[in-house]
């Protein structure tokens, strides 16, 4: 792999301790929760970058329709263009098959200095079925996990345990601000003709009507 992403591709070569956040998803689209929820944990955890990595194939989402790799990688970089600690990676658009974090992990593992600290952030409902993830235990040589959860939902003390006590999970739980926004309402709404501006960034909803994403049923445009 010859760049994880431009912006932070040199991250740690001086010797000094850094963090990376590192959050995998579909981003069909990316909005503004994927975007406040990489902000927070950030500023949480003293992270020095976040890098946003769109799957190329994912596993779990063979049974749908996936939007193009290209279109997907395109409105991410719109997105945290404005944030000078975001940066996206195409590197599980490269790399092709099906995408698996263990995979994702271990390039950049390979990738950044010893002293580059690795942070997976992903949700909690996810987290609550990592012992099921492929190769899950060695997951844990490779990352911490942030395990993002919203007001009202937490896993089990029961549940956490199992976790932690699976392959040694590093666990870390951090409360982000409840944002009830999902790529799949966005899409709906698009398809339908309904606004998503506000929900999305301006540059992303520009992106999304110039390349007449969702195939609105209703309307010829996404309205503005």
């Amino acid at each position: 792999m010859a760049v994880v992403c431009e912006r932070f591709d040199d991250l740690g070569q001086d010797g000094a301790p850094a963090r990376l956040g590192i959050m995998g998803g579909t981003f069909d689209p990316i909005h503004i929760g994927h975007l406040a929820t990489a902000e927070q944990a950030r500023e949480a955890y003293g992270l020095d970058a976040v890098v946003f990595v769109p799957a190329g194939k994912p596993v779990f989402k063979k049974d749908r329709a996936v939007t193009p790799a290209a279109d997907r990688l395109a409105m991410c970089r719109l997105a945290v263009a404005s944030n000078p600690a975001f940066c996206v990676s195409a590197m599980e658009i490269e790399r092709g098959g099906d995408t698996y974090t263990v995979d994702t992990l271990r390039e950049l593992r390979g990738h950044y200095p010893g002293n580059v600290e690795l942070y997976f952030i992903t949700g909690a409902d996810a987290v609550a079925h990592i012992v099921q993830w492929r190769e899950s235990a060695a997951i844990a040589d490779l990352a911490r996990l942030i395990a993002v959860t919203r007001p009202g939902y937490a896993l089990t003390a029961e549940r956490r345990r199992e976790i932690e006590e699976h392959g040694r999970f590093d666990v870390s739980y951090l409360e982000v601000t409840a944002l009830a926004v999902s790529s799949s309402d966005l899409r709906a709404r698009v398809r339908a003709g309904r606004s998503i501006r506000y929900l999305v960034m301006q540059r992303v909803l520009d992106y999304i009507t110039a390349h007449g994403l969702y195939a609105p049923e209703a309307a010829g445009e996404v309205r503005r």
